[in-house]
């Protein structure tokens, strides 16, 4: 199943059953009927420069944009429309990525090396301090209250997906030998299970770990994407639907069973 577009795809995410898609270089949040994928009134985001991702808050019934230094808070239907961190110009936090877990949002800073939690009122609740040598690209908070982050570790010149705690300590890890290696984790999500859904950029793959970091097994690679450029991904976990966003469209692929 697929959404096509005109523009090149950045990032997708689904609330209720409406699907969200922001496209390169636009201020525009596209907006499809889950089902039938029909295309329905837009969100335009006045001041919205350079969008990268979007994630949605069931409990909040709110999106969240990434922006070029900033978040936006989004309402589901667009009649609410905030510019909602940095809230002080001093912070100097740069979004690259986003998750939510519950109610809490999580952004990934690589310029910093951190990942910060907020609540849904936009308040800090923690930073999370990695090493230095960590480049961090996205990061989700599991079932145990710590957080999974895929990086590039400069020294050791690997990629790598690692359990931290909320001090930085290292847990356990994913990649590089003897496991088997990833080399552009660019998107990662956590199902009620407490596993974790990896896509690997460079293989085209998206895999299923396990709550310990451990392979389960490939879900989607390189032939079910037709060696297309993979962007991100979001799992809807109700349905058992992984939309992929690939160059100028979502692809729908049903993985209930994994």
């Amino acid at each position: 199943m697929l959404i096509c577009l005109a523009g090149e795809v950045e990032s997708v995410t689904q609330l209720n059953n409406v699907v969200y898609i922001l496209c390169s270089r636009s201020s525009t949040v596209l907006r499809y009927n889950a089902i039938t994928h029909q295309p329905l009134t837009d969100i335009d985001v006045f001041g919205l420069m350079s969008p990268h991702v979007i994630v949605a808050c069931e409990q909040t019934s709110q999106l969240y944009v990434a922006d070029f230094e900033c978040v936006w808070r989004v309402s589901s239907d667009g009649s609410d429309i905030l510019h909602w961190l940095p809230r002080l110009p001093s912070d100097t936090m740069k979004p690259w990525t986003l998750s939510v877990t519950a109610s809490r949002l999580l952004v990934t800073s690589p310029e910093t090396k951190q990942v910060i939690q907020f609540n849904a009122d936009g308040d800090e609740l923690r930073r999370v301090q990695l090493p230095d040598h960590f480049l961090p690209r996205h990061a989700v908070e599991s079932r145990a209250g710590t957080f999974i982050v895929s990086y590039s570790d400069k020294e050791a010149d690997q990629d790598m997906v690692t359990e931290v705690d909320d001090c930085g300590q290292l847990l356990r890890q994913f990649g590089g030998c003897p496991l088997p290696s990833v080399r552009w984790p660019n998107h990662l999500d956590v199902d009620s299970r407490g596993r974790i859904f990896l896509a690997d950029a460079y293989s085209g793959h998206i895999l299923l770990l396990s709550a310990r970091l451990s392979l389960c097994r490939v879900i989607i690679d390189e032939h079910h994407l037709n060696d297309r450029p993979l962007h991100g991904f979001c799992y809807v976990e109700q349905t058992g639907h992984l939309l992929v966003a690939l160059d100028n469209n979502v692809t729908v692929f049903e993985v209930l069973g994994c």
